[in-house]
């Protein structure tokens, strides 16, 4: 395919394959710019149930204008191949940059859940569900600044389920997502909020925090079986230097009932930092190997004892959604 024009767009080199798509670094021919490109497989293209849930949420997801949410600048279809245009990332996703060395710091995950659960929250308002949020769907670019390293932006939003308007799109029982990251609703065909995001959201950050998703199994159906019923694991067990209270925010977004987890993304991610804000005595770095080493108090905390008020949402966390054109 790299070569070959696709609705305006000059496909230039393979960037990304998954099980359902094709990403392409592209030209876009009409404005000159390089733009990413995603081809899905073709038989999608040819389940008119997908093809038209695919085109109605890529139209509702490029709508919403947030600075976490990857652009999408134009999606459908073209000689029975449908493609979503969006920007271009030139910086690896969030699976690479877990890859690089150890576990993150309860503050360095934190600041990242951030960026990832304001975007979620931004979606849900709109009644778009992800059901996807995955390290590989969390594309990182270069930040501002020294204490912002990282910009983060979530992709696929047009392979979500868009929960209340075209639910009638989606067959019931069938999981779109990936196992490691499945919420037991998910798995169990329930109907799907934004809560479902969340937990999958959790087992990230628990991933972030641990090394490991909380979830490891032999067989697909064991680590389904895992997320239906085996409780979260603690997170203590692979990082001793953590504090009991960031175990607990982490078990209850992971919480089997929707019911019990947090209200927001937002919510999940500000409990978090004040739980590691509030650890008592001296913090500890994690270093990956070996006892973590300690650092001097207040390096990165609150003041023991301190018990700082749950955040608002940030002022960029507010979405502008554009009407849509007819």
């Amino acid at each position: 395919m790299v070569g070959r024009r696709v609705a305006g767009y000059r496909l230039e080199a393979e960037i990304g394959r998954g099980g359902m798509a094709v990403v392409y670094r592209a030209k876009d021919l009409r404005l000159g710019r390089t733009v990413a490109v995603k081809l899905l497989a073709p038989e999608l293209a040819r389940n008119e149930v997908f093809r038209q849930r695919f085109i109605h949420e890529s139209e509702a997801a490029a709508a919403i204008d947030h600075p976490h949410i990857i652009p999408v600048f134009e999606a459908g279809e073209t000689d029975g191949i449908l493609f979503i245009a969006m920007r271009f990332v030139d910086g690896g996703d969030l699976r690479g940059l877990m890859n690089r060395g150890s576990p993150f710091a309860v503050g360095r995950a934190a600041r990242l859940a951030l960026q990832i659960g304001s975007a979620l929250d931004s979606a849900h308002d709109h009644d778009l569900v992800h059901r996807d949020v995955k390290p590989g769907n969390v594309l990182v670019a270069a930040g501002t600044d020294s204490e912002h390293p990282e910009h983060l932006y979530l992709a696929d939003f047009g392979l979500t389920k868009k929960s209340l308007s075209l639910s009638g799109l989606t067959t019931v029982g069938q999981i779109v997502g990936t196992l490691d990251y499945a919420a037991p609703e998910q798995i169990s065909g329930r109907p799907l909020d934004g809560r479902c995001d969340q937990y999958s959201l959790g087992c990230v950050v628990f991933e972030m925090l641990a090394g490991t998703p909380p979830f490891r199994r032999e067989s697909d159906l064991a680590l389904l079986w895992a997320h239906l019923n085996d409780p979260p694991p603690t997170l203590r067990d692979h990082r001793p230097d953590l504090s009991e209270a960031v175990d607990a925010v982490v078990a209850r977004a992971l919480a089997k009932s929707p019911e019990d987890r947090y209200s927001s993304c937002l919510q999940f991610v500000a409990e978090l930092r004040s739980a590691d804000a509030d650890a008592p005595g001296p913090a500890t770095a994690w270093q990956g190997d070996g006892p973590p080493t300690q650092v001097l108090p207040g390096a990165g905390r609150g003041r023991p004892g301190a018990s700082p008020p749950v955040p608002e949402p940030p002022p960029w966390a507010t979405p502008i959604v554009y009407p849509r054109m007819r």
